[in-house]
């Protein structure tokens, strides 16, 4: 891996910092964190620091914060081993992902228990410098709905219980952030009215809930809506359902997967005015596929067929993605004309917010950790830092030192 000191200063290109834009500024790291930023390069450099110093229309912006990704390069958080997580951590830098949620999916109660357990060891006890970091456990059902079971194993789907989810509670060390059930089954209540006192974000999908009973749902903890569109209630005139209360309601935060698959570009831009920048999050719920070449791939224990840029279970059934989270930052500004700031907003500051982690992440700002990528000018990815550590370089391009 090529990592450099603890002790860096990025010179020139545009800085998309929390407080303002800045134009050839300057940036200085200290021991993973940001600990200065300048207007113009108008610091004194000690030696001690590697100087790296952009061309001038390269764009500075925060690491990419991925809520919901359950595999890449060939390996999987239910396979519940360490090597398969320095996997996925040292793969996504590529892409622009400083941080993620380690996502499961529906499998037998002990399949789940062994992952979460091995997320939870590896969380605490083996993330790598220069690597994105785990942040949690984002656990994508088994509390789904049958009929919404999509690529989610359905002989393995249960009711939402408590007693069931303090297991899985237990085997994470509490490390569970965000939990994707279906509400409106029996169960579904008494399972958010737990998740809220736990301080532990629900979200919904996998659900056939009406409107009415997603308004009950927010009204017992509902917070957020995963991958938008996907296996749940749509938008209908006599019944607003999952997609019409994700457009109305200011208390859910939206998850959306930007690649012109799951999502037309035409819908995902009609969706874009309604939630606005504000509200909506871009995932991209990869599976192990993504960074490999097309072919047959395994997940939940289901053979999942990749050709171009599409994960089928079968005809019908879109089974998770291979979307990069640099190619869903550009779809998003492609596919509804909004601007840089507004596709950061989407990939860095809501999720941070969303997990209450914008005290260290989601911006550039002194005292936060330097998770940075360095986009050139077609915003293609130069350069990726986690937390002050070079995580990632395009092999074609020298940068100065």
């Amino acid at each position: 891996m090529n990592t450099i000191s603890d002790k860096l200063i990025i010179k020139n290109g545009t800085i998309y910092s929390q407080q303002q834009i800045l134009k050839s500024g300057s940036l200085q790291i200290d021991h993973g964190k940001i600990s200065m930023i300048h207007t113009s390069d108008e610091n004194d450099h000690s030696t001690d620091y590697k100087i790296i110093t952009l061309p001038a229309d390269y764009h500075i912006i925060p690491g990419m914060i991925d809520l919901h990704i359950h595999g890449v390069n060939g390996a999987d958080t239910m396979d519940a081993t360490r090597e398969a997580l320095d996997i996925m951590a040292s793969t996504l830098p590529k892409e622009g992902t400083t941080s993620f949620l380690a996502t499961t999916i529906t499998g037998d109660i002990k399949s789940i228990e062994r992952s979460l357990g091995n997320a939870s060891e590896y969380i605490t006890s083996f993330q790598s410098e220069g690597n994105a970091e785990v942040l949690g456990i984002h656990l994508e059902g088994p509390f789904i709905h049958k009929d919404k079971a999509g690529a989610q194993p359905s002989e393995h789907i249960v009711a939402p219980n408590v007693n069931t989810f303090k297991k899985f509670e237990s085997s994470s060390s509490n490390l569970i952030k965000l939990v994707t059930l279906a509400p409106e089954l029996p169960g579904g209540r008494d399972l958010l009215h737990y998740l809220r006192s736990k301080k532990v974000l629900s979200s919904i999908a996998h659900s056939e809930a009406t409107y009415p009973q997603v308004l009950e749902a927010i009204d017992n903890g509902l917070t957020h809506v995963t991958h938008l569109f996907n296996q749940m209630t749509g938008l209908h005139h006599r019944d607003p359902g999952i997609v019409g209360a994700a457009f109305l309601k200011e208390e859910l935060m939206v998850e959306i997967i930007a690649d012109g698959i799951h999502v037309s570009p035409e819908i995902v831009k009609v969706a874009y005015k309604q939630i606005t920048e504000e509200r909506m999050i871009l995932i991209t719920d990869a599976m192990r596929a993504k960074w490999l070449e097309d072919g047959n791939y395994d997940l939940g224990g289901q053979m999942v067929t990749v050709k171009n840029g599409k994960a089928l279970l079968d005809e019908n059934t879109l089974a998770g993605s291979v979307l990069k989270m640099i190619d869903a930052f550009k779809n998003i500004q492609k596919f509804t004309g909004c601007s840089i700031e507004s596709a950061i907003k989407m990939a860095c500051e809501n999720p941070a917010k969303q997990l209450n982690l914008f005290d260290r992440k989601g911006s550039i700002a002194i005292g936060k950790d330097a998770d940075l990528v360095i986009l050139d000018e077609n915003m293609d990815i130069f350069m990726t830092i986690c937390k002050g550590k070079i995580a990632y370089t395009r092999e074609d391009t020298v940068y100065s030192l």
